[in-house]
């Protein structure tokens, strides 16, 4: 019987991410003239992962990715319609069709850069492991004696998957709330998270958790189909003038609560332009 190695699933992860995107990039190009006719953007988005974007009690999509969706739209001038996505659900959602563009806390990383096209980074973050005070984590090793909760799909899937020993138990969940919840609860004893993890886990049990270890630093952009050059230069176009402006240094203290950082001019393997 067949045992897939850590590699074996990362190489099977990248190849997936690619291919929706060589069978439908053709067929769903998006302009801003298109988008301007038909009065709305759509912009995927996801629901569960604060400050990046969530929907709040009263139903409204707020957060950073949701400021940029909504500054976005002021840009061309039309509506904005967010479509709430799960983690793994994001780049199909985009290759398929159903939304123009991801403002979905999109880490740029050159296996997804084969699927999708990246914009100009707009926000920071990074990848770590996070458990309860009293686990006993100093290094990758630590890990192979416990049990693992990630987001499928994500940046953290990715990093735990990579770094854990081999035999590690890694438990997939749908998305960032599902993950955290787990912890929780008890049906795992660690989570591959991001920069928020800690502070909203322990919202739920002050003083409980902890970042045991940092594996990636990443920067996120917006995400459009391959080839699809008009977006990919609007959405750029935009980006430079809202750091200009100070919009965007105004939505990520109003929503990250740190200063807006400095962005790379390039990231390996990950073009911000369509060539």
């Amino acid at each position: 019987m067949f045992k897939p190695t850590r590699r074996s699933l990362l190489v099977s992860g990248a190849v997936g991410l690619a291919m929706p995107a060589v069978l439908t990039r053709a067929a769903f190009a998006a302009t801003p003239d298109e988008i301007k006719k038909r009065g709305k953007v759509i912009v995927g988005i996801q629901g569960d992962n604060p400050p990046f974007g969530f929907v709040n009690s009263s139903g409204k999509q707020e957060g950073l990715d949701a400021a940029m969706g909504e500054l976005f739209a002021k840009e061309l001038g039309v509506q904005v319609e967010f479509a709430p996505l799960a983690v793994a659900n994001r780049i199909p959602a985009l290759t398929a069709g159903r939304v123009d563009v991801l403002f979905a806390t999109m880490a740029m990383l050159p296996e997804r850069a084969k699927a999708v096209q990246y914009s100009k980074p707009y926000a920071a973050n990074y990848i770590t492991l996070v458990a309860a005070k009293s686990t006993v984590v100093k290094t990758n090793a630590d890990m192979g004696k416990l049990v693992i909760g990630v987001p499928r799909s994500s940046t953290q899937d990715t990093q735990i998957t990579k770094n854990a020993p081999e035999g590690t138990t890694i438990r997939r969940y749908d998305d960032d709330a599902a993950t955290m919840q787990a912890l929780l609860s008890g049906q795992v004893q660690a989570v591959g998270g991001n920069m928020f993890y800690v502070q909203r886990l322990n919202a739920q049990k002050p003083d409980t958790f902890e970042d045991k270890l940092e594996f990636q630093r990443l920067y996120n952009g917006a995400c459009t189909r391959l080839g699809e050059k008009e977006i990919n230069a609007a959405i750029n176009s935009f980006i430079d003038k809202i750091k200009a402006t100070g919009e965007l240094a105004k939505a990520y203290a109003t929503w990250m609560k740190v200063p807006l950082p400095e962005f790379p001019a390039s990231v390996e393997g990950v073009p911000f332009v369509v060539s």
